[in-house]
């Protein structure tokens, strides 16, 4: 094998390989069911479509923090604001709670809309920030 190929095939099995072992670390059945539900409900034209029921409930600050933001903002990863470090924070929060919030939401530099939580509601988004900017 080429010698200079070798590191990258290396490189790109272990990234492989760790990626797949965090997907699958949470094997609880409330997260396998989240992982599996439909993303749609299909109507038949002509019946009478049934509206499910649907419960939802925010998740606190701290649980979307816990799944979604820590690995970057409890290192500073790619000048993230730390977990209740008021110096990081300061400049972020004198902008406003709707700058604040529109960056977390969208997206800003290297933020990615919702931290990659797709499935997060605005008002968990916005509980995940008050929940990092509290002093720890």
């Amino acid at each position: 094998m080429d010698l200079f190929l070798r590191p990258w095939l290396i490189a790109i099995c272990t990234s492989l390989c760790l990626s797949t072992a965090t997907i699958a670390a949470d094997m609880s059945a409330s997260a396998i069911n989240d992982r599996i539900k439909p993303i749609g409900n299909v109507h038949i034209e002509g019946t009478t479509p049934s509206v499910a029921a649907v419960a939802t409930s925010l998740r606190t600050g701290q649980v979307i923090y816990d799944q979604y933001c820590a690995s970057c903002h409890n290192s500073g990863l790619m000048g993230a604001p730390k977990k209740g470090d008021a110096n990081d924070w300061d400049t972020r929060i004198s902008q406003g709670d709707a700058v604040l919030a529109k960056h977390a939401i969208e997206g800003f530099n290297a933020m990615p809309a919702k931290g990659t939580c797709m499935d997060c509601s605005d008002e968990e988004i916005v509980a995940a920030i008050n929940y990092m900017i509290k002093p720890n």
